[in-house]
């Protein structure tokens, strides 16, 4: 176990970002054209969103973004951007939330018009910044990167331990959904033989009655 959390804690910081191209397209704001891209946080963890946009302000696009939880919490909804932006929030909650981008076509002069965007996601450990840490404490170079992959070795821990907790749940979840259905079904199976039986019972009981019998 303790072979992988330094595995993950050595690999992660080679994660390239991510880089696409946004079409620009006439009209107003539609969350139905909108780009987003979703992760994972923890409750109280540091985010840090970093978007490299291509592109200057009056080329005739207009690069709006939004960040926002699961929960329709705000963290920031930025303009008409471009160059090098970073946005800094502390997660409200856990679970998963969106950076989201839309481009508007506000100039009719362009033929084929895009933004190109490189982003970056640090969240927990990465996104703090380990030089001012370094500086603040004192802390020798390989002493501040240890002390990263500390983190980062923690923040992995604590993840495998929240899996770990699902599983668990989701397993009596299952268990006790298995029981029910099977007792389900046995009380299903008894009430047909039953009705079978008195059908049978009041049949006979109607044709003797008859005389049929």
């Amino acid at each position: 176990m303790l072979a992988i959390k330094l595995l993950l804690a050595f690999l992660l910081p080679l994660v390239a970002a991510l880089k696409f191209d946004i079409q620009a397209h006439p009209g107003h704001e539609s969350k139905e054209k909108e780009r987003c891209i979703r992760n994972w946080v923890q409750r109280d963890q540091l985010v840090v969103v970093t978007a490299k946009v291509s592109g200057s302000k009056g080329d005739g696009q207009q690069l709006n973004a939004r960040i926002l939880d699961h929960t329709d919490n705000y963290y920031g909804r930025p303009r008409d951007i471009n160059g090098e932006n970073r946005y800094a929030f502390t997660s409200h909650a856990e679970g998963p939330f969106d950076v989201c981008f839309e481009n508007i076509l506000v100039g009719s002069h362009l033929r084929d018009p895009y933004r190109s965007i490189e982003l970056d996601i640090d969240i927990g450990a990465d996104a703090k910044d380990w030089t001012a840490v370094q500086a603040n404490e004192k802390l020798k170079p390989m002493e501040a990167e240890l002390r990263r992959l500390a983190e980062i070795a923690s923040e992995v821990s604590e993840e495998l331990e929240y899996l770990r907790t699902r599983e668990m749940k989701l397993r009596d979840t299952n268990e006790s959904t298995n029981e029910r259905v099977k007792w389900f079904a046995l009380g299903t199976m008894g009430m047909l033989v039953s009705l079978g039986v008195w059908q049978v019972v009041y049949l006979r009981a109607y044709f003797r009655s008859k005389h049929l019998i």
